[in-house]
């Protein structure tokens, strides 16, 4: 019982377990390759599938980190690749309809594999194509930007709003870190802000336990804490961008992805800081703005939902209490890193702060810290208090 818990992460792939949780849990990924210089191990995972068209997705960012490399070698390994890259000039891609349905048009008659070389967005895309057509994908990580390398959901965007939609899990993960480690700061940044959000999405799943009755996993939770103590002794390596500490946070990520993955839901590393992030990149998107990166924007919003938890810990039981940070170690942990701390680092207006505190439950069906905030009538006070704290006191 519980075996996953003395596994390392390569060799989770494929493995089914009794958990004390009274799951039965399969994690249905068929290959790992997690480590230095094992970018060749993609050849090993796609031959079964030689002989197919295999379609390539990547964007110029992506391509010129790892594509042009994979392209090569699965043209002289004998591959019959067709590649398609997005172009976004110094942008990022957004994971919309447009970007979707290219991939799909790109997919040719009786094509055996897709292979995304990428991180959110082309990971995202990837899964979701594969999840809708049947055609299994490997996902070739240039950055420790996500979680969602070895998760099976897919959040795009849909007529303007952030969708979570239930897609696949890929057939083999590749993850080298020598690639990984060279991805700009910024994306690493992002990762450590995505990973800092479990702090508080931990605490949301102990509390929607007591309150609202959902179901918990403490062989999930137990993963998730590993990785998060990991993580935050090697804080200041990653600032250094070292590689034992480059290598925790992509630990950290993955185990998170490999979490949701075992419970079918993001709940064991998306919680209320999510919501947040969703609001405030909904918002951006509508108004043309830049969306700024997901990990980034969950970073952000990890230290408010903490001092959500420190306003209400009067209603919020002991157990989702004990969990929960303080603001100040979130600040204090995204400041050390070198990672954007305030909402105001990233453009966020006043009344889009405000707003997102107050309307931020209603992101996602999902009990959190927000949704007991407004079920005790406290949602706009707490909102004005933080929002004056940020932006000073309205005139």
């Amino acid at each position: 019982m519980n075996e996953i818990l003395n596994m390392a992460i390569n060799d989770m792939a494929g493995t089914s377990f009794d958990c004390s949780c009274g799951e039965h849990h399969t994690f249905d990924v068929k290959h790992i390759s997690m480590g230095k210089g094992v970018l060749p191990d993609l050849l090993k995972f796609a031959e079964p599938f030689k002989g197919q068209p295999v379609t390539m997705i990547s964007d110029n960012h992506t391509f010129d980190a790892a594509g042009s490399r994979v392209l090569k070698m699965m043209d002289e390994a004998g591959f019959d690749v067709n590649s398609h890259t997005f172009q976004t000039g110094d942008g990022i891609l957004i994971p919309d309809e447009g970007v979707v349905g290219r991939v799909l048009m790109e997919l040719r008659p009786n094509t055996g594999l897709i292979v995304s070389v990428g991180s959110g967005t082309l990971n995202d895309t990837a899964k979701y194509v594969s999840a809708r057509t049947g055609i299994p994908y490997i996902i070739v990580c240039t950055a420790p930007s996500m979680d969602g390398y070895l998760a099976d959901g897919a959040p795009l965007i849909k007529a303007g709003r952030k969708i979570s939609f239930v897609a696949t899990l890929p057939y083999a993960v590749v993850g080298d870190t020598d690639i990984m480690k060279e991805a700009p700061m910024h994306l690493i940044h992002a990762g450590f802000g995505d990973c800092l959000g479990k702090l508080t999405a931990l605490a949301d799943w102990y509390l929607a336990r007591e309150i609202a009755g959902d179901k918990c996993c403490e062989t999930c939770v137990t993963l998730v804490q590993r990785a998060l103590d990991k993580l935050i002794a090697n804080v200041e390596g990653i600032a250094k961008r070292e590689d034992e500490a480059i290598l925790a946070l992509i630990e950290a990520l993955n185990l998170t992805g490999v979490t949701m993955a075992l419970v079918g839901i993001s709940r064991p590393a998306s919680g209320a800081e999510h919501m947040l992030s969703h609001f405030w990149e909904m918002d951006f998107i509508a108004r043309n703005k830049f969306p700024e990166l997901h990990g980034i924007k969950v970073g952000i919003a990890t230290p408010i939902i903490a001092e959500i938890f420190e306003i209400m810990k009067d209603d919020i039981p002991d157990v989702a209490m004990e969990l929960a940070p303080t603001k100040e170690e979130c600040i204090d942990l995204l400041t050390k890193v070198g990672a954007p701390v305030l909402p105001t680092d990233i453009g966020i207006e006043r009344d889009l702060f405000y707003n997102s505190i107050v309307g931020g439950y209603t992101v996602r069906n999902r009990y959190s810290v927000l949704q007991l905030a407004v079920d005790k009538g406290r949602i706009e006070e707490i909102a004005k208090t933080i929002t004056d704290r940020i932006y000073g006191p309205e005139a």
